[in-house]
């Protein structure tokens, strides 16, 4: 129970986007709506099966959806169910809009009396709960960054502008217009400068069906950079993190797992169209 529990918050938190863990996502019902009143719909979950609704509802409290002049825009008819969420836009400008939940948090560990203690929480909360001066306090601290990108009648890279925070896609090739068998060229920045040989990965949805993962792994340049040949067409997962070690090692009896000072990790529901 102890166990489920663990990967379960580590994938709340993105903390690891692998084949074994429970992956959070969001999917749209089309990432390109041409329309007069152009409408989209979202489902929101962490499940076992990539897009498949099996686990629990992606909670909605600190999701945002940037339109393509930067401002917010409301999700509308948002409800959490048992096993997802769910929510719609209304993309009342033409261009593209980036829905996303972005945290930061922090995990410690430290002795106290013999027995080892554990904190999951803010940086706030980190700076009053554990003591400054913990016996062997080791901290990690995680970023992580969940994204979809929806455009209405037209594309544009407005909402692509990097924040300089954490591990960031800004494609050349805009994940909105992308074809079975073509090529694409994207760019991954960690905290505002070139991810240089940073390893990611897609995942085909429809894992149940095939019986197979199907993850196509890929990694950038010395830029950054990487141009690759599109894959089938469907929705994906791209998903990426650093440092690059999925997860700590098994740690001993008692012991706290031994985790890096800081995690960050990227993923992303893209759409392949057909040619």
């Amino acid at each position: 129970m102890k166990l489920t529990k663990t990967l379960i918050a580590l994938a709340l938190a993105g903390a690891a986007f692998g084949a074994q863990a429970h992956k959070p996502w969001l999917l749209p019902s089309s990432t390109m709506v041409e329309s007069k009143e152009p409408w989209v719909t979202f489902d929101a979950a962490i499940s076992e099966d990539l897009f498949d609704i099996d686990h629990q509802p992606l909670k909605l409290d600190a999701l945002t959806a940037i339109g393509p002049d930067g401002s917010a825009v409301p999700l509308q008819n948002a409800q959490t169910g048992r096993l997802r969420s769910t929510f719609d836009i209304r993309m009342d400008k033409p261009g593209t809009y980036k829905v996303q939940l972005v945290q930061e948090s922090v995990m410690a560990s430290w002795k106290a009396n013999g027995e080892v203690k554990r904190f999951r929480g803010t940086e706030e909360k980190f700076a009053t709960d554990v003591p400054a001066n913990a016996e062997e306090l080791k901290v990690t601290r995680t970023s992580s960054r969940l994204e979809s990108f929806v455009s209405a009648n037209k594309t544009d890279d407005a909402v692509f502008k990097p924040t300089g925070k954490g591990l960031e896609l800004v494609p050349v090739t805009h994940p909105n217009d992308m074809r079975a068998g073509e090529q694409a060229t994207w760019r991954f920045l960690l905290d505002g400068k070139p991810a240089a040989n940073q390893a990611f990965s897609l995942i085909p949805g429809g894992v149940r069906y095939r019986g197979t993962l199907g993850e196509i792994r890929h990694a950038t340049d010395t830029k950054g950079e990487i141009t690759f040949t599109i894959p089938a067409a469907g929705m994906y997962l791209v998903s990426s993190s650093w440092p690059a070690v999925a997860r700590p090692a098994q740690p001993a009896p008692g012991q706290a797992p031994q985790m890096p000072p800081r995690r960050v990790t990227y993923a992303a529901t893209v759409e392949v169209l057909p040619q």
